[in-house]
């Protein structure tokens, strides 16, 4: 699935495009040409040094979205264009489609900004990349849009849906590891409640309460008011827990979804036995996308490194880039900033705090050293000229850079 993918080119705006990273990930990928070499990059600028993740950026989800929905902009001159929600998790891509005059119907949490009833057969309405929800599909089909035609849901979601039709058809109530506020875990719950029992759970430690509901440990009203909202409609916790599988938002961390499947898998064999396991668990395997894994291995093979910080760019509310965010938090400061202008200066710059939630400044990001060795990667929806701006912004606070076209040069020699 990923070659045949990968094969696809993509009619994008040109200045999503990048002179640098497009030079670097073509190089790599000369050389790399299954992508499994996840080491880093090394730009060196002498007194800076940029380590670059070997996979970032956007990944067919999201160019399919954008070229989609500028294709609807060019088709429908003289039409409102309105995007369900958000189409990826990026401001710039957001912010420049707006400009263009199209409109938001809902915001990211699902509330509505412009009533159903102002839209008629004549609107041309974008799906975004998460997909929607069999509810809003309904709505909007009932007055007479026509949804395949824009529709950018990316292929990898649809792929979740049909495993958790799989899983249903076989009597398996499907465990969501996902964030149930999130535009693509609300559509792929409701996609898996037309076939299945279904529950969401957000991470291992939700897990852990629900291994002790299928032990017996917690009762059916520990499980109802803890889940309360997040599981489908008649659901039993006595009887819709003996056959499970696991499916996940496609951003969430491997490792985590990981964790969650081994430890639900353990309860059902302490329940039932070794021998009896497998015929209430099912093996869903990963359903994270391609990119996904590939950004968050090549951001484990960073942790390797030696470096004095990290940078990841991307917008605030991107779950995957907040979970690379994480990853580099283990070893590096990491600064989660959406663009190059969060660096105010070469002693200040503004960033997103996954913890407190805000929007923070910190001083003294850049160390006083020679070299300075900094980790970059992006999230999934961020466009690489971005991260261009980023590299140029940089390497500008430090006096006798090595210039940008000497440092390619090097690099593909």
């Amino acid at each position: 699935m990923k070659k045949v993918f990968d094969l696809k080119t993509f009619e994008i705006p040109s200045y999503y495009r990048s002179p640098i990273i497009s030079r670097v990930k073509s190089l790599r990928n000369s050389s790399d040409k299954l992508k499994k070499d996840f080491s880093p990059t090394l730009l060196d600028f002498g007194p800076v040094q940029i380590i670059l993740a070997r996979h970032f950026g956007f990944c067919f989800g999201v160019e399919n979205a954008i070229e989609i929905s500028y294709k609807a902009i060019a088709e429908n001159p003289d039409k409102q264009i309105y995007l369900l929600s958000q189409m990826i998790h990026n401001p710039e891509v957001n912010d420049d489609l707006t400009k263009r005059g199209v409109q938001f119907l809902q915001d990211t949490k699902g509330n509505q900004l412009i009533p159903w009833e102002d839209l008629n057969s004549e609107s041309i309405v974008i799906i975004p990349a998460f997909g929607t929800t069999l509810e809003i599909e309904s709505i909007l089909s009932a007055r007479g849009i026509q949804l395949a035609k824009y529709d950018t849901t990316c292929p990898f979601v649809q792929r979740v849906w049909k495993k958790s039709e799989k899983l249903g058809q076989e009597n398996h109530t499907v465990i969501i590891h996902g964030k149930d506020k999130h535009e693509e875990t609300r559509a792929t719950f409701s996609h898996t409640s037309e076939f299945a029992k279904a529950v969401v759970i957000r991470d291992l430690a939700e897990a852990k309460i629900l291994a002790e509901v299928i032990l017996g440990t917690k009762s059916k009203s520990d499980f109802e008011s803890i889940f309360a909202g997040r599981f489908t409609a008649d659901f039993n916790s006595d009887t819709d827990l003996q056959k499970i599988g696991v499916v996940n938002q496609t951003t969430m961390l491997a490792s985590e979804t990981q964790e969650i499947t081994d430890y639900l898998n353990q309860a059902i064999i302490q329940k039932y036995g070794e021998e009896n396991g497998k015929n209430h668990f099912a093996n869903t395997r990963d359903t994270l996308c391609y990119a996904t894994n590939d950004n968050q291995s090549a951001t484990l093979k960073l942790l390797e490194e030696n470096a004095d910080l990290a940078i990841v760019v991307g917008g605030y509310n991107s779950s995957n880039t907040s979970h690379l965010v994480e990853l580099c938090e283990t070893k590096f400061p990491t600064y989660f900033i959406k663009d190059e202008l969060e660096l105010l200066n070469r002693s200040t710059v503004q960033h997103f705090d996954l913890h407190t939630k805000k929007v923070i400044a910190s001083e003294s990001y850049l160390p006083a050293k020679n070299p300075v060795r900094i980790i970059l990667t992006s999230g999934a929806s961020c466009p690489d000229a971005t991260v261009d701006r980023v590299i140029h912004k940089l390497t500008s606070y430090f006096e006798n850079s090595i210039p940008i076209e000497t440092v390619l040069t090097k690099l593909a020699l």
